[in-house]
């Protein structure tokens, strides 16, 4: 079936488009020519969170912290095994796939460990990297509330994911 939706969105947005007469191709075009400054405009803010995270994992700083976050973790109910997924995950994507990719192949793809591992990458986001890319765009610089409530629903949402993985 998800074979299928990509292509219906698509054929709605082109009806759509044909029934409001706007020109796709044409605005496609011009989209995409924007996008080119675009990248490079953003490249700063992509190159420095993938740098701080390399740095972080090669330094084994990440392992460190959590080795010590841990115990608070699995009083969360999140296993240890991800505990470090947990910690990553608002920081980088790809880096989360890869430790995603190591819990798959350690403990089997139908595991709990792996089950929570999946659902936690599903329900969070790379938060700072959406931020430095979402302040990189606009004029919006004040982000005292935003990143802390952000990190709560990530974590909110990591305990939920080991607990619905726990329950099924």
């Amino acid at each position: 079936m998800s074979g299928y939706i990509l292509p219906l969105i698509f054929i709605f947005i082109f009806c759509y488009a044909k029934h409001k007469k706007i020109a796709t191709y044409d605005t496609f075009i011009k989209g995409a020519k924007k996008a080119i400054p675009l990248s490079i405009e953003i490249f700063p803010y992509i190159a420095t969170i993938m740098i701080a995270v390399a740095l972080l994992r090669a330094s084994g700083l990440t392992n460190l912290l959590a080795q010590l976050t841990s115990p608070i973790f699995n009083f969360l109910g999140i296993p240890t095994q991800l505990v470090e997924l947990v910690l990553l995950r608002p920081f980088t994507g790809s880096g989360s796939f890869a430790l995603l990719n190591d819990v798959l192949l350690s403990y089997g793809a139908d595991s709990y460990i792996s089950r929570c591992a999946c659902v936690i990458l599903g329900c969070s986001e790379t938060i700072f990297y959406v931020t430095a890319l979402y302040t990189s765009q606009t004029k919006v610089k004040k982000l005292l509330y935003a990143i802390p409530i952000a990190l709560i629903c990530a974590l909110v949402g990591s305990i939920v994911a080991c607990l619905l993985c726990k329950i099924i």
